[in-house]
């Protein structure tokens, strides 16, 4: 990743942390000071899709032409993208609790979220079940298409069309229809951005760093 983009991300994400705490957020009813988890809980949602995205297109690639390159990068960007999941099942259970009541209210979208970081734990799984390089590479390479393919509607379609609390779904409405507040989008939109970013130069330091472990491997065997 290069160093311009490193200095955005770091500069976005500190403008995130700052302006999301100091500046004003609009006084709804329960959800109050909370509001402010949506800069953080949600960005990580969207930067853990693009990562599983990215994942699934070095997959395909993958499969239509071989290359160790390819199934390194598409195994560490779902690497990057399952913690991202995970922190993001963390800071919306965080929210949960102190606007429904309790961490886990089995809302569809939070289940969903679930199973869909289930399903990518299972491709870690496969992957360490596999002892050829080549055949784990594959395989994993198709269930990796599947995870994504069964992810967007667990997380976007389904919530959408039952009950469900999550703004957006269920027939509530999104915050961009009740939040009339722009500061919120002024941090909202950078925080995006900015957790995309590092979603992309965590992923960047994890291949070179396997690509190194690789080079001392290779090294002492010689």
């Amino acid at each position: 990743m290069k160093t311009w983009l490193k200095i955005v991300t770091i500069a976005l994400l500190l403008y995130t942390i700052v302006a999301g705490f100091l500046f004003d957020v609009p006084r709804l009813n329960i959800v109050n000071e909370t509001i402010r988890a949506l800069y953080f809980h949600v960005p990580m949602w969207f930067a853990m899709v693009v990562l599983f995205c990215m994942s699934t297109i070095h997959a395909i690639q993958y499969l239509r032409k071989p290359s160790i390159e390819r199934d390194l990068r598409s195994v560490e960007f779902a690497n990057t993208g399952l913690v991202l999941g995970l922190l993001g099942i963390f800071t919306g259970m965080i929210w949960a609790n102190y606007t429904w009541g309790s961490p886990w209210h089995g809302d569809p979208k939070q289940n969903g979220a679930a199973i869909a970081l289930l399903v990518y734990l299972a491709y870690f799984v496969l992957r360490g079940s596999v002892e050829n390089e080549e055949s784990r590479a594959r395989l994993s390479a198709v269930y990796n298409i599947f995870a994504f393919a069964a992810m967007i509607p667990l997380i976007f379609i389904i919530p959408r069309m039952t009950s469900s609390m999550h703004p957006g779904s269920g027939g509530n409405p999104g915050f961009n229809m009740y939040d009339l507040d722009s500061k919120m989008r002024m941090v909202f939109y950078p925080a995006v951005l900015g957790w995309i970013l590092l979603g992309f130069w965590l992923t960047s330091l994890r291949i070179r760093t396997r690509n190194i472990e690789e080079k001392i491997i290779d090294f002492e065997n010689e």
